[in-house]
């Protein structure tokens, strides 16, 4: 498989303290206001939930999530699959790792998502899965900064 569609990388800049960005990139109540539409876990390692994404007709689909690790308040990582009934783990799911700096008064994010190639998939739905993921990523991180901003201002 090609490496350029082995991550996707992005860092952002936050007006918010880390300790405020790593609540909302880990806690299920915050991360529901910037990405999935549901989300069910505790934000501790091993733990494993669902988080949910509406569908046109209202059905949720919910997709296995499970904690790695958080170091509050600088990193915060999660693998995710959409294979029903089985735990997100190496080899089935994408790991999504969110590093955090302090910078000034705010943060610098840095999150990397992982895993295309440790799916077992041909190059053409590999390359699918990971233009998809770079689209999803497109639409949901611009949404982070404006809620932790948010977040931040009423502490």
């Amino acid at each position: 498989m090609n490496a350029q569609y082995d991550t996707i990388e992005r860092e952002i800049r936050i007006n918010a303290s880390p300790e405020v960005v790593f609540d909302v990139v880990s806690s299920p109540e915050h991360l529901t206001e910037w990405w999935p539409d549901e989300a069910q876990y505790e934000a501790v390692p091993g733990s494993a939930g669902r988080i949910g994404f509406k569908e046109q007709d209202g059905t949720v689909d919910w997709q296995q999530f499970t904690v790695v690790d958080a170091r509050p308040p600088r990193h915060f990582s999660f693998r995710w699959t959409h294979l029903e009934g089985e735990t997100a783990a190496p080899g089935n799911s994408f790991l999504v790792e969110f590093d955090l700096e302090p910078d000034g008064a705010g943060t610098v994010l840095r999150m990397v998502e992982s895993g295309f190639r440790e799916r077992g998939w041909d190059e053409a739905k590999a390359v699918a899965e990971h233009a998809a993921h770079v689209e999803g990523w497109g639409i949901f991180l611009p949404r982070l900064p404006v809620y932790a901003e948010k977040v931040g201002a009423s502490r």
